[in-house]
């Protein structure tokens, strides 16, 4: 597939010169911050990027792109680790400049452009008294998170992100522009509700929004190891306790603060703090050793977690899932393996595992079959983040998430499960390209690739994960 040549730039400078994109390229000063990664093993020099400003210039590009076999990628928040959103002399669709928030407060409706992140659909519906379910890093791009699923801390109550989407507005491989609905192309509606990326450019979302005034019970704590069996004990009775309205994250960290990993806690309440307080009793009462948590607007918890979402350093994205009992010494085994990574590897502490219990009420009572998102069912994300400094520890870092990640899944997740109809047990947005599209979408696959065909008969949205690749990726 050609590359990007510097006189092809010039033409694609000429093709958008009476618009408002930007074309940069490599001897523009901002070239470098243009392809920085929230990984910097996924930043690769782009013959240019674009930094659309509207629908119409994003079609401008598909089209210059795929008439002459150029590749190119989409650029949300940059959040990936797979290097989907990057490039080696492709093209950039840059979305960033593209943020534009409309909030009808009367339909209870929120119109977000493509680019903007959910820091900003947070604010701007706080200001209305209302929220939508958004994701737990605020810093990520709307998006990346929604096209793939997205859980957040109001899954509970109203399901998953796309469970909430009304509407999307799409370019497609060949620069067509279309809206997508239950009403509108409604087969297209149903592969961008958890396959998005695979199918073109989603400019624009129209999200159900719900009242959201009072502000909640949330933030973090750390323990020390000693704690974890009785933090696991808690999280094997969430599930009889919960009515919809809490989360709970628990996982491991390094930590400056001790010599050892440290084990940490992520509270969410959507309610008063007495009723709160009396749920989380038994995980205050083990006296932690940092205490964050706090009455707060509903926007300031989801930047509880920004501090795993900076940029900067190598890293890889693992997932797993679990179902709950929990057994507490397999629990302990995986605190003791990352415990001696983070202790045989320099400069490792900000990597990070966790296990994500939001509540999976709303989420299952739609089929798996009713959109392209395969991963409902009875059971909880885990997830990791690996941070490292040499490039040499690439391969390595990769196998020893992987393996854990593994680990994680058959001991605790749905492959232990005698559980009916159940999900894939894969979640995509958190799947590297280890994964192959079997696992992500399962029986939704056959109708994916008709759909494919169809809309991107050449297959040229295949970065995410490649709809026609049935084999795993090492």
């Amino acid at each position: 597939m050609p590359f990007l040549s510097y006189p092809r730039a010039l033409e694609l400078k000429n093709e958008l010169r009476e618009t408002n994109a930007e074309v940069i390229t490599m001897e523009n000063e901002n070239y470098a911050e243009g392809i920085s990664r929230f990984s910097s093993s996924c930043e690769k020099e782009a013959g240019a990027i674009v930094r659309v400003t509207s629908t119409d210039e994003v079609s401008k590009v598909v089209s210059f792109a795929t008439k002459r076999h150029i590749p190119f990628v989409v650029q949300g928040g940059g959040f990936n680790t797979s290097g989907s959103s990057s490039t080696f002399g492709g093209i950039v669709i840059n979305l960033s400049k593209m943020s534009q928030i409309t909030v009808d407060p009367g339909a209870k409706t929120v119109f977000v452009q493509g680019g903007a992140i959910w820091e900003d659909v947070d604010k701007v519906s706080a200001t209305f008294g209302l929220a939508i379910v958004g994701c737990t890093m605020n810093h990520t791009s709307v998006g990346g998170t929604a096209l793939g699923g997205g859980y957040g801390w109001l899954t509970g109550r109203y399901g998953l992100i796309i469970d909430n989407l009304l509407s999307a507005r799409l370019v497609l491989a060949d620069g067509r522009i279309v809206t997508v609905s239950m009403t509108e192309n409604p087969d297209l509606f149903w592969a961008v509700r958890g396959a998005g990326q695979g199918f073109g450019v989603t400019t624009e979302f129209v999200f159900k929004a719900y009242p959201q005034t009072d502000p909640v019970f949330g933030g973090l704590l750390y323990f020390t190891a000693d704690r974890l069996s009785q933090i696991v004990h808690f999280a094997n009775e969430f599930e009889e306790r919960s009515t919809g309205i809490e989360g709970f994250l628990f996982g491991f960290t390094g930590s400056l603060l001790m010599q050892e990993t440290v084990v940490f806690v992520v509270t969410f309440y959507n309610g008063s703090r007495s009723a709160a307080e009396k749920f989380f009793e038994p995980i205050l009462s083990l006296k932690p050793v940092v205490n964050e948590i706090e009455m707060m607007p509903y926007p300031k918890m989801n930047t509880i977690l920004n501090r795993a979402a900076e940029f900067g350093g190598r890293k890889s994205l693992g997932g797993s899932n679990i179902v709950l009992p929990l057994n507490v010494k397999s629990v302990e085994e995986v605190y003791r393996d990352f415990d001696t990574i983070m202790k045989t590897f320099p400069r490792v502490s900000e990597s990070f595992v966790v296990f994500e219990l939001l509540p999976y009420i709303e989420l299952i009572k739609v089929p798996n079959e009713a959109t392209a998102f395969a991963n409902r069912g009875k059971y909880y994300n885990a997830a990791s983040i690996f941070r490292w400094h040499d490039p040499e520890l690439d391969p390595k870092m990769r196998s020893l998430q992987q393996d854990m990640m593994n680990k994680i899944g058959r001991r605790a997740g749905v492959a232990r499960s005698e559980e009916m109809n159940q999900g894939v047990g894969v979640y995509a947005n958190y799947a590297g390209h280890e994964a192959n599209a079997t696992e992500l979408f399962g029986d939704n696959l056959p109708r994916l690739q008709t759909l494919k065909m169809q809309y991107d008969p050449d297959n040229v949205f295949k970065k995410w994960h490649d709809m026609f690749l049935h084999t795993s990726v090492h």
